[in-house]
């Protein structure tokens, strides 16, 4: 009996090891990412100044991809929009988002925004007309500071 007793403590204790390794390393359900643009930067809908903001999924568990924008400090929510899943050929350790030049006097429009690690992210959602405008544009990719991880700011627009 108190081999089946060692054997059930020890097994414990490892599954309890892996449990609190694995919660360790999780990333955010919500997947935060604070991003800083230094020129105004249009999402669907409207225009954000320039600034930092809180990027975060309204909810991880679901499957859907309705990305709130707030306010820096995540307490002043300003918009919620719908984006549907996009891929990319590799995942990085930073955070991307992808960007198009609109030029004449227009902001740049955010194309994508992707978590780090993640090959799945976030395209969001523009009329049909603004899609085809927004498709001859010259995009760019920008990617954060590795160094600051997944809740980093990342400078785009105009840099």
């Amino acid at each position: 009996m108190k081999t089946n007793k060692g054997y059930i403590i020890l097994g414990l204790m490892i599954a309890l090891t892996l449990f609190f390794e694995l919660a360790a390393h999780a990333e955010p359900i919500d997947r935060s990412t604070k991003l800083t643009f230094s020129e105004p930067i249009q999402i669907p809908g409207e225009v954000l100044p320039a600034g930092t903001y809180l990027f975060r999924l309204a909810d991880g568990h679901s499957g859907r991809h309705v990305v709130q924008i707030f306010n820096a400090d995540g307490t002043v929510p300003y918009v919620t929009v719908l984006t549907i899943a996009t891929e990319r050929p590799y995942p990085t350790g930073d955070t991307v988002v992808a960007l198009a030049e609109q030029g004449a006097g227009d902001p740049d429009a955010l194309l994508k925004w992707f978590y780090p690690g993640r090959v799945t992210g976030n395209e969001f959602l523009y009329s049909k007309q603004k899609e085809k405008e927004l498709a001859q544009d010259k995009q760019q990719t920008i990617m954060a500071d590795q160094r600051k991880g997944p809740n980093s700011e990342i400078t785009g627009a105009g840099d």
